[in-house]
């Protein structure tokens, strides 16, 4: 094999990387649609009722993460999304909500809400948007997002 074979080799090989590793990063790239919602566990429903009607509004309907924004029902439409991929334990889903549940009351265990919402380890993906809202991954192909008292699955198309 010549010299100039190896380099064209060696491009192709690191080019070839490159792009699997793009691919990976943003797995969140797509449609994505509202399949479900759930109390969140940071309601307090006897000081404030979760809106339903919110609810009912989002669920079926989908969202369209773009590489520079985000399509779909308010607020979840971003034209200037700013892409950032954390890993973040328990403590800080849905913006440090379960990290604030326990320090109001020491027993709580973000470990352990984490799970109930079907979330598996200590360490979670989560797509920090620079919009009003983060998805946090359970794994690739489903998200959650905490919003007005629900926490919103979403199912990748």
């Amino acid at each position: 094999m010549t010299l100039r074979s190896l380099s064209s080799l060696a491009l192709a090989v690191a080019l070839s990387g490159a792009s699997v590793t793009y691919a990976a990063e943003t797995f969140y790239v797509g449609t994505w649609t509202f399949a479900g919602a759930a109390v969140a566990p940071w309601a307090n429903p006897a000081e404030r009722k979760p809106d339903e009607k919110d609810r009912a509004r989002l669920i079926g309907k989908t969202i369209t993460i773009g590489v520079k924004a985000i399509s779909g029902p308010l607020p979840f439409a971003c034209k200037g999304a700013k892409y950032a991929m954390k890993d973040n334990p328990a403590d800080m889903l849905f913006q440090g909500a379960f990290d604030e549940m326990r320090a109001k009351d020491k027993s709580v265990d973000p470990g352990k809400l984490a799970a109930s919402l079907g979330f598996k380890g200590v360490s979670f993906k989560t797509l920090e948007t620079g919009c009003e809202f983060d998805f946090h991954f359970v794994d690739e192909r489903t998200a959650e997002v905490g919003l007005n008292d629900y926490v919103y699955t979403l199912t990748k198309q």
